[in-house]
């Protein structure tokens, strides 16, 4: 059996309900339910708290980053979509008015959860490895967990572990503590 055409994968992602995520891995289509509240609300919280990286130079906050929540971004052929995203301002001066952001993120973090761990520990961080991806946040509001991974040429380090309700200085975001407790907060 031949493997559908890249553009036929994306026409079947494009006719997807609203009530699910699809993502395109190596030419396959990946379908999860929308994230539970959970889930989004950790995500949610974990952006508000990464927020003063997002102001304007000279404004509250250290600054030098841009933010988007669950981008989809289209990575050498992949469709993927993260629960946040980071670039550094220089590399990303203006933000793109596109639905598929092209230029792989800085950062990145996935919340886990039952139904894309496996997706986003195997396939999504290969992909963000090969795209050059040099943060990677990996938030479990289960066992209320936050994995912190630098990308080491082509693999992923494990920086640390933190776990329920730590106040965490964590790379690349020094700068600020995360209290780790409001990100598992119902």
């Amino acid at each position: 059996m031949s493997k559908p055409r890249p553009e036929s994968v994306y026409e079947e992602l494009e006719r997807l309900p609203p009530n699910v995520v699809g993502e395109i891995i190596d030419g396959e289509l990946y379908v999860s339910p929308r994230p539970r509240t959970i889930h989004g609300r950790a995500a949610f919280r974990l952006g508000k708290r990464l927020m003063p990286f997002d102001e304007e130079p000279g404004q509250e906050g250290p600054g030098g980053w841009v933010f988007i929540p669950e981008p989809e971004l289209h990575l050498g052929g992949d469709v993927l979509v993260p629960d946040l995203a980071g670039w550094r301002r220089e590399r990303m001066p203006e933000m793109p008015d596109v639905v598929g952001v092209e230029l792989a993120p800085d950062w990145l973090c996935e919340v886990l959860s039952p139904s894309t761990e496996k997706l986003d520990r195997a396939r999504k961080m290969a992909v963000y490895a090969r795209e050059g991806v040099r943060h990677l946040w990996l938030a479990d509001p289960r066992p209320q967990t936050v994995e912190v991974y630098r990308l080491e040429g082509s693999r992923w380090l494990l920086l640390a572990t933190h776990a329920g309700n730590a106040t965490v200085r964590a790379e690349p975001f020094e700068a600020i503590p995360v209290n780790l407790s409001s990100l598992w907060e119902r």
